[in-house]
């Protein structure tokens, strides 16, 4: 014996009705308006600050992007770089770093980084980047052969 599809959709439509008026009935007690409200966000005093974002493009000497280099960033008066990441495949990688006046120093560290084709690259000129408050700095870093 086969049942046809609609009636098989009925009755599923028909038993979550059900569900729901048997919650409704009897967990009374229940405040609804508890349910709709999403639950309060936890605190993280990490995200609470406010914070300046260096963004900065990784370019080749053919003015392409430059994946996997590893870019470093100071603040001018340190001698040790404080952050480094890695550019992504469109020769990005984003520092957040805080928010307030400050100078920071940007450069490629291409140590042991070798092209596809094996060609070795020059890490280029060191960039300064100004910081004022809480803003972004787009900047970019062009690598010579």
């Amino acid at each position: 014996m086969t049942i046809p599809r609609s009636t098989l959709t009925n009755h599923g439509f028909h038993l979550a009705c059900a569900w729901a008026l048997a919650l409704l009935l009897f967990v009374p007690s229940v405040n609804l308006a508890v349910l709709a409200s999403p639950a309060p966000a936890a605190r993280d005093a990490k995200h609470d600050e406010s914070y300046a974002l260096i963004f900065t493009t990784v370019w080749g000497p053919d003015d392409h992007p430059v994946y996997g280099v590893k870019v470093k960033v100071r603040r001018s008066q340190d001698k040790k770089a404080k952050w480094e990441l890695y550019s992504d495949h469109h020769g990005e990688v984003a520092f957040r770093v805080p928010a307030g006046k400050a100078d920071y120093v940007v450069w490629a560290d291409l140590k042991g980084f070798k092209t596809p084709n094996g060609k070795r690259l020059g890490p280029g000129t060191e960039v300064t980047v100004h910081i004022e408050n809480d803003e972004r700095a787009d900047i970019g870093l062009h690598l010579t052969e």
